[in-house]
């Protein structure tokens, strides 16, 4: 699931040209989204129940990246017990790739969305 999640999103922002292929910075770009996809795609299969929908849209000043899910619990980015342990750093990835992050509740559940800024 996370992989088919990376390569739609991927295969979306090229043909969308949202990052610049000349842009020196266009491949760490589009590697940040597709690592912040990977993080929202495995919570909800982890945490939400299992994902619903994955929900890309650009316009001039942003990208947006979100996954819905049917746990209505929001996640919380926080520290993890053990930060050498593989685990519990998703949001915080999340949080530190793009420019805003956060979630909508929905009536079966919430969508967790990031933001980049259009580069």
């Amino acid at each position: 699931m996370v992989g088919r999640a990376r390569d739609f999103s991927r295969d979306v922002v090229t043909e969308w040209g949202w990052a610049d292929p000349a842009g020196a910075d266009a491949e760490e770009t589009i590697e940040d989204v597709l690592l912040v996809v990977s993080e929202l795609v495995s919570n909800a299969m982890i945490h939400g129940g299992g994902a619903v929908e994955l929900v890309l849209d650009v316009d001039p000043v942003r990208l947006t990246v979100g996954v819905s899910d049917l746990s209505p619990v929001r996640p919380v980015a926080r520290e993890p017990e053990v930060p050498a342990r593989p685990g519990g750093h998703g949001l915080l990835v999340v949080r530190r790739l793009c420019a805003r992050w956060g979630t909508t509740p929905l009536a079966d559940g919430k969508f967790v969305w990031a933001e980049f800024d259009a580069v």
